[in-house]
This record gives C-alpha cells, structure tokens and sequence, in this order.
C-alpha cells in the first residue's frame, strides 16, 4: 500500500467530533464536520459521550452518500473547550 493510501485510510477511520461547553445553557454542544447533521447536547461529559456512541454511527448509516464511508470500526475523538464569561 502506498504512503498516500495508508494515510486515507487512517483518515477515514477517525471521526472528529468538536464539543464545547455553553455556559449561559449549562450543557456541551457537539457537531462534526465529519458526521453530516450531528448536532447535540448533554449536561454532562458522560452523557454526551454516551448520546455521541448512539447518534455517530445511525447518522453516518443515513447519510452514506453525503458523508464519509465507513468500513468497520473508527476511532471518535472528541476535542472539547470550556469558555466562561
């Protein structure tokens, strides 16, 4: 396999997910530029890790043309910031 072609692979099995705490709604916000209609909120970092585990994978089975395909397992990172007033 080529250095190019490990490197889309590699690509393709992650999903990047960008949650930021709202402090005037007191809950995180995820979306994903990787997961076409992901829009979410949880009060806590464990209930929004669990809501992701759902939602990530039933989104990217809908949107199969629109979005990035996935063959087996990816890996989810979730890149978080908490900004106050």
């Amino acid at each position: 396999m080529l250095a190019a072609e490990q490197e889309q692979t590699l690509q393709q099995s992650r999903i990047i997910v960008d949650a930021m705490w709202d402090d005037e709604a007191g809950v995180f916000v995820a979306t994903s530029s990787d997961v076409p209609g992901l829009v979410t909120e949880a009060d806590t970092w464990e209930h929004l890790q669990s809501k992701l585990a759902i939602l990530v994978p039933e989104l990217l089975e809908l949107n199969r043309g629109d979005g990035p395909a996935l063959d087996g397992e990816a890996e989810l990172i979730v890149l978080s910031e908490q900004r106050s007033k």
